[in-house]
C-alpha cells in the first residue's frame, strides 16, 4: 500500500504525536480514496512526505497549513488544498481577542467564510453555472476580507500575510473536482489512533511500532471500505497457517 500512495490523485494527510519507549515520535495518516495507511516516524518534517510520496507527486494533497506541508509544496511544486475548517477556527479565535479592531476583522472574515460554505451547501439546489458563479464570487469576497483593512495587531497581521501568500491554496477544490475543502477525512481517520495512544501510552520498540502501523491501517481501511475487520484478520491468519497468500486491503478489479 505504501507504494500506491504516490500515484493517488487525491490524498489527505494528518499527523499526531506518538510515544515509543518514552521518546516522542509522530504517527502520520495518509487517507486515499479507498484505503488509509499509517506510518510512525521519528520526525514531523517534510522529509517524511518526500520519503513516502516522492518529489514528483502529482495529486492534490489535502492538509493543514503546517510548515512541513508548506515546505513540501514549495520545494517540489506540489498542489495542496489547505483545510478551510482549520482556517475557520483560526478566524473564530480572532473574534475572542480583546483588541476591538482585531475582533472586527475576524468577524468580517468569518462572515465571508460563512457565506462561502452556504454556497457550498446549496450546490445540489443550484444550476451548475449559477453555483460556479456564486462560489467564485464568495471566494473573491473571502480574500478581500482577509487581506484588506487589516489591523496592525500581530494575530491579524500574521493571518492576513499568510492568506496573501497561500490564500489560493484554500480554494483548490473549486477548480479540481473531487477535492474536499477540509481535511476532515484524515482527521476522523486518526481519531481512534489518538484514543489508542492515551490507553496504551505508546509502543516499546520497533516490533510494536510495525504492529501498530499495520493494525491501524487494517482497521481504518476496512472501515473505509465497509468490510469486517474481524473477517479480514481471520482470513489473514488462516492464510498464514495454510502457507497461502493473505487477502489484500487494496480494492481488486472486478
Amino acid at each position: 500500500m505504501l507504494d500506491d500512495l504516490p500515484g493517488q490523485t487525491r490524498l489527505n494527510v494528518d499527523e499526531t504525536s506518538h510515544k515509543n519507549q518514552g521518546e516522542r515520535m509522530w504517527t502520520w495518516c495518509f487517507r486515499a480514496a479507498l484505503f488509509t495507511l499509517f506510518k510512525i516516524d521519528p520526525t514531523r518534517s517534510g522529509d517524511v512526505l518526500v520519503e513516502v510520496l516522492g518529489e514528483e507527486f502529482r495529486g492534490v494533497l489535502g492538509c493543514d497549513c503546517f510548515s512541513a506541508y508548506r515546505r513540501y509544496m514549495r520545494e517540489f511544486d506540489i498542489r495542496v488544498q489547505f483545510c478551510l475548517a482549520h482556517l475557520i477556527r483560526e478566524v473564530k479565535y480572532l473574534t475572542t481577542l480583546p483588541d476591538g479592531p482585531t475582533r472586527a476583522y475576524g468577524e468580517r472574515f468569518r462572515e465571508a467564510l460563512r457565506r462561502l460554505f452556504q454556497v457550498i451547501h446549496e450546490r445540489q439546489q443550484l444550476p451548475q453555472a449559477v453555483f460556479a458563479s456564486r462560489l467564485a464570487a464568495a471566494r473573491v469576497e473571502v480574500m478581500r476580507q482577509a487581506t484588506e483593512d487589516v489591523p496592525p495587531a500581530k494575530a491579524a497581521a500574521n493571518l492576513a500575510a499568510r492568506m496573501g501568500k497561500y490564500g489560493g491554496c484554500y480554494f483548490r477544490f473549486i477548480t479540481t473536482p473531487g477535492v474536499d475543502p477540509t481535511n476532515n477525512s484524515a482527521e476522523q481517520a486518526i481519531r481512534f489512533v489518538v484514543i489508542d495512544r492515551h490507553i496504551t501510552q505508546g509502543t516499546r520498540g520497533d516490533t510494536g511500532r510495525r504492529w501498530s502501523e499495520r493494525i491501524w491501517t487494517a482497521i481504518a481501511t476496512c472501515a473505509q471500505q465497509g468490510r469486517s475487520v474481524w473477517e479480514y484478520l481471520h482470513a489473514t491468519v488462516q492464510a498464514h497457517f495454510n502457507g497461502e497468500q493473505g487477502p489484500t486491503l487494496l480494492p481488486t478489479a472486478k
